[in-house]
């Protein structure tokens, strides 16, 4: 074979092994910043129809599939960046922000690039999708200028210097492709996503409570090993928390399928947590045991409950989490525990833990008074200190998930 044949024929392999290198890199990055939970439906993959139920009333994912007609077959790869990290699509149009630019900004252009090599890669599915389905004048993108003008738009995250590559990494996930404040953080009245001293600290949202990960150590996540937020990520379990909800579709779509470095970055991060974060606040005294809300609590506790997360509140490993120095337990708003007893939790099943436990329901057989005597219990036994449940709010949640 003559050696200009030999060196065309290594050149192809290596562009060919390059462009694959490329495309796979995208894949992860995919996966990482979730893109399935709103453009994966019944129409196929990335192809769109997913509605998300946002305060201000329905959106739909779009199709992100190569499809020349209603996907992104023409979009140019300067126009798919414009849409991910600054919220325009290609013809000009804003996007609303349950796409999660705000986040996405802090995407570096090569990760922005790699997806979009990979998006292009996926089946073409011609499906038309209606995005826009909220009420007058909502619909009015025109207002996306000014919500643009009001919340922070721009790339946030920078290399810190003084800590390690894994916490840098780490940080640059979270706060990047794994969008963790659009569902973390506490939103303002326009709905953009709190910073600061905010960041992180949880939000309500859906009838779900997105708990604080910061790594306060009775709130957030500072009272987990990194161990422990690495099975959690992975699992969707750890000895403390069960995914439940919106969170256990993204540990089935996303984070069980990130790379053991990924995920050790992430742990690194959240366990030592923001540089100039805000010291913890001062845990509330418990309720006082003698209360009446406290001993009915107990002993709807010990017949209902007692059985799985044991009279000590210490739960079993690997089925039930324990209640005992709980975070979400804890948590100052604790919509996600009345939720689950009145309405029961199916945990989300992953690879490496196939079998997700399953919350019965309790709305039937308690009360709206009953439901916040024992989360009073158990948020208020065993170490665990948390502000009373009022019944009113157990009343409003339960007719909100009547209507869902």
């Amino acid at each position: 074979m003559k050696p200009v044949l030999i060196a065309a024929l290594l050149a192809g392999t290596a562009a060919h092994a390059q462009d694959f290198n490329a495309v796979e890199k995208g894949r992860k990055l995919a996966i990482t910043a979730d893109c399935a939970a709103c453009h994966t439906g019944d129409a196929g993959e990335f192809a769109g129809g997913v509605p998300l139920e946002t305060p201000f009333g329905t959106l739909v994912g779009s199709n992100i599939t190569p499809d020349q007609a209603t996907g992104i077959g023409r979009w140019t790869k300067e126009e798919f960046r414009r849409a991910v990290k600054s919220g325009k699509a290609a013809d000009g149009h804003l996007l609303y922000p349950a796409m999660p630019y705000t986040d996405y900004a802090n995407m570096t252009d090569a990760d922005v690039d790699a997806i979009f090599d990979y998006l292009q890669t996926v089946p073409a599915v011609h499906n038309e999708v209606e995005e826009n389905q909220l009420p007058f004048p909502l619909n009015m993108r025109v207002a996306l200028y000014g919500w643009n003008l009001v919340n922070q738009t721009d790339a946030t995250y920078e290399t810190n210097p003084d800590k390690s590559e894994e916490w840098n990494k780490g940080r640059y996930i979270v706060m990047g492709p794994g969008h963790c404040a659009a569902c973390h953080s506490p939103r303002n009245l326009t709905g953009g996503e709190k910073t600061g001293d905010d960041f992180l600290t949880g939000a309500t949202l859906e009838n779900w409570h997105a708990p604080d990960i910061t790594a306060d150590p009775r709130l957030g996540v500072g009272g987990w090993s990194e161990d422990e937020i690495i099975a959690y990520l992975k699992t969707g379990h750890n000895a403390y928390d069960t995914a439940s909800g919106p969170m256990a579709e993204e540990v089935a779509l996303s984070s069980s399928k990130w790379s053991d470095g990924d995920l050790a970055s992430v742990a690194a991060y959240l366990k030592e947590g923001e540089v100039d974060a805000p010291a913890s606040a001062k845990a509330p005294d418990p309720l006082d045991a003698q209360s009446a809300s406290m001993q009915a609590g107990a002993a709807i506790y010990g017949d209902r409950c007692s059985a799985c997360h044991a009279a000590d509140g210490e739960g079993v490993a690997g089925l039930y989490p324990k209640l005992s120095g709980a975070p979400l337990v804890m948590a100052d708003d604790p919509t996600s525990l009345g939720r689950v007893v009145l309405a029961g939790s199916q945990a989300g099943a992953t690879a490496a833990a196939p079998t997700g436990p399953v919350m019965p329901s309790f709305g039937a057989t308690l009360d709206n008074a009953q439901v916040a005597a024992v989360l009073d219990y158990i948020r208020n036994s065993w170490g665990n200190a948390a502000p009373a449940v009022d019944t009113g709010d157990m009343a409003s949640l339960r007719k909100d998930l009547q209507t869902q």
